[in-house]
């Protein structure tokens, strides 16, 4: 038998970095997931753990980097990771570093934003993931869990039927996602933290400023629009579920419904993805 695949790391690795500057703080907190390839396999193969470095040595990397790096934003940072774990170990290949973000939104307090105190936000949680290389890197950023919706400006028609087909048309439906987004870097932009900002911006702001035919007519708009807003990524992958608000029947109880009351489900989903890029 062959050895086809090997891989190992350190996951759920958490890391609170605070950066103090005078009586102002800022906070960053990653969950991190830092997995090696490289020239271990008789580790598995052979029980020889010579070129094997612990899980527990690159969980404190990543403590050690957090140190070093109090300021840097998630991309920079799983960068860093992954090129100290490189330089320090010449039998690994490639290191591909991930940090979740929990994002800590600072309290205003009668009007004035407080220097220490910050409240959590719920909704989403980005990420930075880097594939790093002796000679090449890969850096995509990203999104997952994000949720929104719109009450109108939503339908659903001209689609095909057939005797297997029972859903309606509708020219006016809630749409709803919690959108898992992607995005990979062609460059480094001036600011990762502006432009991931910017993407999210764009995206919320074609979603709610046109009529939707269908989820996936405005995953490819949206998508399409982070690439002009934002030159320096070279693709963006959208996947959304359709979280679906179906139309309540009202009329045995004498009652018409004109798109008032819905019946929340999202079991089963509709699950549509896509990736859009600048060539094809």
């Amino acid at each position: 038998m062959t050895l086809l695949h090997k891989t190992y790391g350190k996951g759920r690795v958490r890391v609170m970095r605070v950066h103090r500057d005078g009586d102002r703080n800022e906070v960053r907190e990653l969950t991190v997931k830092a997995m090696l390839t490289g020239a271990f396999d008789r580790t598995f193969t052979h029980a020889d753990n010579s070129q094997t470095v612990s899980t527990d040595t690159v969980k404190n990397v990543v403590y050690i980097v957090a140190r070093e790096c109090p300021t840097l934003p998630a991309e920079a940072f799983c960068r860093a990771v992954a090129q100290r774990l490189l330089d320090s170990y010449p039998q690994m290949e490639t290191a591909t570093v991930t940090g979740h973000e929990t994002r800590w939104n600072r309290l205003s307090v009668d009007g004035a934003a407080h220097p220490h105190t910050f409240t959590l936000d719920g909704n989403g949680q980005p990420f930075a993931r880097v594939v790093l290389s002796r000679d090449d890197a890969v850096v995509e950023s990203g999104l997952s869990g994000f949720t929104f919706l719109k009450s109108t400006e939503s339908g659903w028609a001209n689609y095909v039927k057939d005797p297997y087909t029972t859903i309606p048309e509708t020219h006016d439906r809630i749409a709803a996602t919690s959108m898992e987004a992607t995005w990979a870097w062609a460059c480094e932009p001036a600011d990762y933290e502006a432009a991931n900002a910017r993407i999210l911006d764009t995206l919320l702001r074609v979603f709610a400023g046109s009529y939707s035919h269908s989820l996936q007519d405005s995953l490819y708009r949206m998508g399409t629009a982070a690439l002009e807003a934002v030159p320096e990524i070279e693709t963006i992958t959208l996947a959304c579920p359709n979280k679906h608000y179906l139309l309540a029947n009202l009329s045995p109880f004498g009652l018409d419904n004109p798109n008032q009351v819905f019946i929340a489900t999202d079991e089963p989903h509709g699950q549509i993805e896509c990736t859009v890029g600048r060539r094809g």
